[in-house]
């Protein structure tokens, strides 16, 4: 997180869960997620202390701006300790996040016919929920016995094209249309 020794927290109007009353907190952070931004603010409260008194306190949280914060007019918020997400690698950026790895194998029970089970990788939308994670070899028998097929998710990574289909179409034979 960038952040200077000197930094005082700033100003911030902070919604209140009813929707309609706002009080002006103090902004300390600002932090980078995968999905949006988070903001560590605090508000002033009282509390009470054990000899019966009343004192100052303040109540800190981590809110998402666009819900629960709005800027003070006047206010420069360029110096607020920002922790930022690093950036993607560029094998990331060019091929995209990765998936996960694994494979699980889906039982067809009891059914007739050639395929009796599918191998599908984790994050196939057909996979079953909570079907036990197989290894790379675990996976490669399964895919070699007789009645078990690949699912199409399996079959190549997400987003690619298959051989024959970055081909002209002269040099395709029918088969390989198929």
């Amino acid at each position: 997180m960038t952040t200077s020794p000197e930094f005082e927290p700033v100003p911030i109007r902070v919604l209140l869960p009813d929707g309609e009353q706002e009080v002006v907190g103090r902004l300390h952070a600002r932090r980078q997620l995968p999905d949006g931004w988070v903001y560590l603010v605090s508000i002033p409260v009282y509390r009470n202390v054990e000899d019966g008194g009343v004192e100052l306190a303040e109540y800190r949280m981590w809110l998402r701006p666009q819900d629960h914060l709005k800027p003070v007019a006047g206010v420069s918020y360029e110096n607020v300790p920002t922790e930022r997400l690093e950036p993607p690698s560029v094998v990331e950026r060019l091929l995209g996040p990765r998936r996960p790895s694994g494979w699980v194998l889906q039982q067809l029970g009891g059914r007739r016919g050639p395929v009796h089970a599918v191998v599908h990788t984790v994050d196939c939308a057909d996979a079953p929920p909570n079907a036990p994670g197989l290894s790379l070899d675990q996976a490669l028998a399964a895919a070699e016995r007789p009645g078990v097929r690949l699912c199409s998710c399996a079959e190549r990574p997400p987003n690619s094209t298959p051989y024959w289909a970055s081909r002209p179409a002269s040099t395709q034979t029918s088969r390989s249309r198929a």
